[in-house]
């Protein structure tokens, strides 16, 4: 059967799907390391401390703290490297990005009563978490190709030459039939070729087959937060404080996978039989996620003496309402004088929107106050990232992404600690510690999993997605008072190890991804500047 593209449309055909994936929900639900320099540079470790304006976005019961009023902003620098490595080959990539993390007010109204003698209120925005992350790697030597998973899932499905080609005038095989888009866009690039039958495909994997491949990694993105709060105390004893978020979520990712073949199952020059050659394709998607949410925070510190703060924190799930596009499109060629460059869906992203119910959050600390010297404190905080929750647009649960998500991830555990030293009224030291555990369960960790990331609807092109191991950081930094004047710094080093898996394992012939070691290190230089007064 002769396969060509048709012109395109004169007009954006409408699709609204619900093609969010588990891989989707978590991307932007992942927690971050984000806040003012004293904040930061204590491991982040403030749930029993409070008097920072971190703690609006933290422990809301922070807020009870102050007696005076506070405006601060933070500046960050970071220093970002990304090293991956594959079969003892390493690459890196590096970039600089500059922010602005944190900027807010706290305002304190002494009530003149003794049973509640502050009521505070606050507002602030805070940077929860960066998204950017640029990678890229070589694969020497191939154990599979994607063409054959994409052939295997299109026989299993059963879909027909007719459902996928792209030969006949006025048939958009995007919009009109519902077969997988990688599936349409593999025929239609002859990545994936017929067996004799209309329903029986070929990848270019073969016995004998081998090659090389490569890819490069292009994340932004960003979760921002802006807060109010409201909290006092009681008797100077118990602070309270209720907080409200309302959240910014921007996601991209630019995915480029490269496989080239010698000894391959290639198309002939008639299109319609296969022989074996040279080849290769290359597939670059490209998709886009924005949106907004809200969320509401629960605190207490308690202070039984004057030696020893308990705090205690919960943070509602994010409810989310979040817009989806994407992209996708494939270069090919082959010795047998087959050559190209196709475009899914006539080069029109596919758009659709759903909404996401993040996990609850659960928090507890405890800090030790040294006399007017010295602070120590220890927090932990647990978030189920298996209790996701995805819906489509009207806010109907989809129950098989949620199944996923259940799969696929598992509770966070995150272990904080800090400590400042006072070395006179104007100078103070701090260092501070993190521990995040991985979010990935074993069943995927160990690849017996199979990872789906097209979608309920069969729509997304990005086969490839990655998997977190634990995440540490480091941080130490100092502060100085002069009246009501104060500045803060802190150099915080975070490091992260992935796994980079350009397609699902499966168990069809010729489908065994090469998967890559990635290392994430974030140098960051904060600054807080602030008044009190």
């Amino acid at each position: 059967m002769k396969k060509k593209v048709i012109s395109i449309l004169s007009f954006a055909l409408p699709f609204f799907a619900m093609s969010q994936t588990a891989m989707d929900a978590f991307q932007i639900a992942q927690p971050g390391f984000k806040g003012t320099a004293r904040f930061m540079s204590m491991g982040g470790a403030f749930t029993a401390l409070g008097g920072d304006i971190s703690t609006l976005t933290q422990n809301p019961a922070g807020i009870g703290v102050y007696r005076s009023n506070d405006v601060s902003v933070t500046l960050d620098l970071n220093f970002q490297s990304n090293k991956s490595t594959v079969q003892g080959l390493s690459m890196s990539r590096n970039s600089t990005q500059f922010n602005c993390n944190n900027f807010g007010y706290v305002g304190a109204v002494y009530t003149g009563s003794d049973v509640m003698p502050y009521f505070n209120w606050g507002a602030s925005y805070s940077r929860n978490a960066s998204f950017n992350r640029k990678y890229k790697g070589t694969i020497n030597n191939l154990s599979g190709s994607l063409s054959n998973l994409i052939a295997g899932y299109t026989m299993a499905d059963g879909w027909s030459s007719g459902d996928l080609s792209s030969y006949y005038d006025n048939y958009n095989p995007y919009q009109e039939s519902f077969a997988p888009w990688l599936s349409i866009l593999g025929y239609n690039s002859y990545i994936i070729n017929p067996i004799g039958t209309t329903t029986q495909y070929n990848g270019l994997w073969q016995d004998g087959t081998y090659g090389s491949g490569a890819f490069d990694i292009v994340e932004n993105g960003y979760n921002d937060e802006y807060s109010i709060n409201f909290g006092g105390n009681f008797k100077n004893s118990v602070m309270w404080g209720i907080g409200f978020g309302i959240t910014d979520i921007d996601y991209t990712s630019s995915v480029y996978y490269e496989e080239d073949f010698e000894n391959a199952r290639i198309p002939d020059s008639d299109g319609n039989s296969t022989i074996t050659g040279a080849g290769g394709f290359g597939l670059d998607s490209w998709k886009h996620i924005n949106g907004t949410g809200f969320n509401v925070k629960l605190g207490l510190i308690l202070r039984p003496v004057n030696e020893l703060r308990i705090g205690l924190a919960v943070h509602t799930p994010t409810w989310y309402s979040l817009k989806q596009e994407g992209w996708g499109a494939i270069d090919y060629g082959f010795s047998s004088n087959i050559s190209g460059y196709t475009e899914a869906n006539n080069g029109y992203t596919d758009y659709f929107e759903w909404k996401l119910r993040t996990p609850w959050r659960f928090m507890a600390g405890i800090a030790g106050v040294i006399g007017s010297k010295g602070i120590i404190s220890l927090d932990y905080e647990y978030r189920p990232m298996n209790k996701m929750s995805v819906q489509d647009r009207d806010g109907n649960e989809y129950t098989t992404i949620t199944g996923d998500v259940e799969t696929y991830y598992k509770g966070v555990n995150i272990v904080r600690v800090g400590a400042e030293y006072r070395i006179d009224r104007n100078w103070s030291l701090r260092a501070g510690a993190s521990l995040q555990s991985s979010p990935v369960s074993s069943s995927i960790t160990d690849g017996n999993e199979y990872v789906y990331t097209s979608g309920p609807d069969d729509t997304e092109m990005t086969p490839s997605y990655t998997t977190d191991n634990t995440t540490v950081n480091a941080a130490l930094g100092f502060g100085y008072r002069y009246n009501n004047f104060y500045i803060d710094a802190a150099y915080v080093y975070e490091t992260r190890k992935s796994t980079f898996h350009p397609y699902t394992p499966s168990n069809y012939y010729g489908a065994s991804p090469t998967l890559a070691d990635l290392k994430t290190n974030n140098n960051q230089a904060v600054v807080t500047i602030g008044f009190k007064f």
